[in-house]
């Protein structure tokens, strides 16, 4: 996609890049002195958050959540995109390498304002609204969390799938846990731009809210986890329970029968008319006995 100015003014200039190619950023390198370094820095799908200043270039390199379903989980990239902010003089500049809600949003909120705008303040409002991301993160993930608890504790459904939905959760919610909590730096270096204090302090108390949400999360999740191994020993060990209490019942008839088939002439009540039917009554009293001495037990 080519450069875009997507604002400009007398005091502001706001260039952004989507999906930049090589040539992008040897022409950003050319027209605005901007370190390779930090460029190359764009291109990389994993790369950390991060603040660096070079000269009068000043870097933030943020993560914004995205909702894009991945079947796995392994490396940040999967649950969250990078935006490159670089300021220098009355210029800024964002790249990023594919479609975001915070730059898309922050560019219809610039167009319905008559204010002018600085490039400091379209940093900020970028930075709020990547923690917004992570915001509706935690309550889309949370939503999902209770979906699950109210399946296990209330519909009583204990299916396999059950774990491997709580072990994504657990894999997501921690993936953001980690993009956050490396982001904090850059956060902080937002009082560099020369904003007003309460600004900063609004951004500072979203990225706090928001870490302690996915702290909540993390282990509202590890909770649910363990509860859900316990439940699921739980009912092995009373299908175990009721599978000996069973053999507790057939085994003294059982081996009544084993007796009884064996090939000798010498057997009690063998040659009586009776005997078949006094062994089955034999048979049913031990069962009956046993029953009794199972509920008093109260097995």
């Amino acid at each position: 996609m080519p450069i875009n100015t997507i604002y400009r003014d007398s005091q502001c200039e706001w260039v952004d890049v989507e999906a930049p190619t090589l040539e992008d950023l040897k022409f950003l390198h050319e027209r605005y002195e901007i370190n390779n370094l930090l460029l190359e820095d764009t291109l990389d799908p994993n790369h950390l958050p991060k603040f660096e200043e070079d000269g009068n270039v000043k870097f933030f390199l943020l993560r914004e959540s995205t909702e894009l379903e991945r079947k796995n989980l392994n490396t940040i990239s999967d649950i969250s995109t990078k935006i490159g902010i670089f300021l220098l003089n009355h210029t800024i500049i964002t790249i990023h390498r594919m479609k975001t809600k915070s730059i898309t949003e922050t560019k219809n909120q610039i167009s319905c304002t008559d204010m002018e705008v600085s490039p400091e303040k379209i940093a900020l409002m970028i930075a709020l609204l990547v923690m917004k991301s992570f915001d509706d993160e935690s309550v889309s993930l949370m939503e999902t969390m209770d979906n699950i608890e109210n399946e296990i504790f209330l519909k009583n459904t204990n299916h396999t799938n059950q774990i491997r939905r709580l072990y994504k959760l657990k894999r997501k919610s921690g993936l953001n846990s980690r993009v956050l909590t490396i982001s904090t730096d850059a956060i902080d270096k937002f009082k560099l731009l020369g904003l007003q204090d309460s600004e900063v302090f609004d951004l500072k108390d979203k990225h706090k809210d928001v870490v302690a949400d996915f702290d909540h999360l993390n282990l509202q999740i590890t909770n649910l986890i363990s509860m859900f191994l316990a439940l699921s020993d739980q009912k092995a060990n009373q299908v175990m329970k009721v599978l000996a209490i069973y053999s507790v019942y057939f085994l003294p008839i059982t081996f009544i029968a084993g007796v009884y088939g064996m090939n000798f002439d010498n057997m009690p009540e063998l040659h009586h008319k009776n005997g078949y039917f006094f062994t089955l009554g034999l048979m049913a009293l031990i069962v009956i006995i046993t029953f009794i001495y199972a509920r008093r037990k109260q097995w």
